[in-house]
């Protein structure tokens, strides 16, 4: 069982490890809440049950019933392994796993995320109980907990949260490259350089500095182009609200795209990638898959981010927060289009190299087969 907190998140990031087991051999079941992306899992041949979940719910009745109701799934379907993505569902299925008999669990965390790095009070009242309930999910010869960076692995085994053993490091979530990979190859940046924001739009993704940085180089007379991809997340409490968003638009700081199917499309429409996230990333898709482009990366420096981007050799790594730091490096991608140009060639070559799906399926396989 696949199970995660959006029919979006199955779709998007794991349908090819799901297709990958089902053609080994196995049966596989996806679930999650209700969405926009239950016929097209079900067209491509998989099985989805529809969860009872509510992402935003803090009602300890409520999320016990939901748990108790994971676990009568698991039982009436026979399921051998649950497979949780993010950290409330790996956590949710972990524990229902272990109260049905002590199935086999995998908790794939993709970075911290917000209950272990946002300030918000609702996270820092979350946390100790996530903490916990992970503790007692991940206890066990068969339980395994994957991470995406050293840095989360580090931290999750020092803190005593999961024993080290139990931790696999499995970097990224898998990236079909070949498809980003057609993407023309840079000669040149024409001018204005057009750069990217694609991220879910919460604030701890870096919006507020990626327009910030765009009101800084517009002050100073630049002609930089600043998009942004994504939709608000209205089921997050860091989501930024969307008369935020059209007023940035009405003063010409960037321009906002929505949500975007066409991914290696528009990004062979840009000559950058921004990334200036301070949310706890695993590692950022959206960066392997401009990198496959031969984007030109700036992120933050920050876990995940470091996985992709060398500084200064396929990108450029900026602190967390800072605006003007952003500014900067946006400034010297323009300013330096053979720099560019190369630190794009390097990015692309190490996507290819380290981050194509199906070496992160032939990893998580691997796993599966420890736990046979």
């Amino acid at each position: 069982m696949f199970f995660a907190n959006t029919d979006w998140y199955l779709y998007n990031f794991r349908r090819a490890l799901a297709l990958a087991v089902r053609d080994s051999g196995h049966e596989v079941i996806l679930v999650s809440p209700p969405g926009p992306y239950e016929d097209r899992l079900e067209a491509l041949g998989l099985r989805w049950i529809a969860a009872p979940m509510e992402r935003r719910s803090l009602n300890p009745l409520r999320e016990l019933a939901f748990i108790i109701w994971l676990r009568k799934l698991i039982r009436a379907e026979g399921i051998d392994l649950v497979h949780g993505f993010t950290i409330k569902s790996a956590v949710y299925g972990a524990v229902a796993a272990r109260f049905s008999g002590n199935r086999s669990r995998i908790s794939a965390v993709a970075g911290l995320g917000y209950v272990f790095t946002s300030r918000d009070w609702r996270a820092r009242f979350l946390r100790p109980f996530v903490s916990s309930m992970m503790r007692f999910a991940m206890n066990g010869k068969k339980a395994r907990l994957i991470l995406q960076n050293p840095d989360d692995v580090a931290l999750f085994g020092t803190a005593g949260i999961v024993d080290s053993s139990r931790i696999r490091l499995i970097r990224g979530s898998g990236v079909n490259c070949s498809q980003f990979s057609q993407c023309a190859v840079r000669t040149s940046l024409e001018e204005p350089l057009r750069i990217l924001l694609a991220a879910r739009l919460l604030w701890d993704k870096g919006i507020a500095e990626y327009v910030e940085a765009s009101k800084i180089l517009k002050t100073q007379g630049r002609s930089v182009h600043f998009l942004l991809a994504g939709d608000p997340d209205p089921g997050n409490p860091d989501a930024v609200p969307e008369p935020a968003i059209t007023a940035w638009e009405e003063e010409g700081l960037v321009e906002w795209l929505g949500h975007v199917d066409d991914m290696p499309a528009l990004f062979a429409s840009v000559h950058a990638l921004a990334l200036p996230t301070a949310y706890g990333e695993g590692v950022p898709r959206s960066l392997i898959e401009a990198a496959a482009c031969g984007l030109t990366l700036v992120a933050t420096d920050a876990p995940g981010c470091r996985e992709v981007i060398t500084n200064e050799v396929n990108g450029f790594l900026v602190p967390l927060r800072n605006a003007e730091a952003l500014a900067v490096a946006i400034a010297r991608i323009a300013d330096n289009p053979e720099l560019a140009v190369r630190m794009g060639q390097a990015a692309k070559a190490k996507a290819l190299l380290e981050f194509d799906e199906r070496i992160v399926i032939d990893q998580t396989l691997a796993v599966y087969d420890e736990l046979s």
